[in-house]
């Protein structure tokens, strides 16, 4: 299994943006990661194996695939199933429907977009 770093952003550790370590600053931090937001998107919807989250994130490579998966693990957002497939913590579920909003927000945006065009 991939393991995190000591400097995955995380509550309480200070962070690019936080000396403090706001929980707020450390989500940010983690989550603008490139990659982190598809890797947690593609999975929204169940486990998946290792080599088809890769096909599903466009064939990032497998070195930043295994990073990110474990500084997401250390962050509680994801871990590994009996199959050895990466899923959603109860945590990750939960930011899948915080992220639910900004979703929507941006499907009306494509929608102004193509509208203006």
């Amino acid at each position: 299994m991939p393991k995190g770093s000591d400097n995955t952003p995380l509550p309480g550790r200070p962070t690019k943006s936080s000396r403090t370590g706001r929980p707020i600053m450390a989500a940010l931090d983690l989550l603008g990661r490139r990659w982190t937001l598809r890797i947690v998107w593609e999975l929204k919807d169940g486990a998946v194996g290792f080599r088809d989250l890769q096909a599903r994130c466009e064939n990032m490579s497998p070195s930043v695939l295994s990073t990110r998966l474990g500084e997401l693990a250390t962050a509680k957002v994801v871990s590994t199933d009996e199959d050895r497939r990466w899923t959603l913590t109860d945590h990750g579920e939960k930011l899948i429907k915080a992220l639910g909003p900004l979703n929507r927000w941006s499907e009306d945006w494509r929608i102004l977009i193509e509208q203006s065009q």
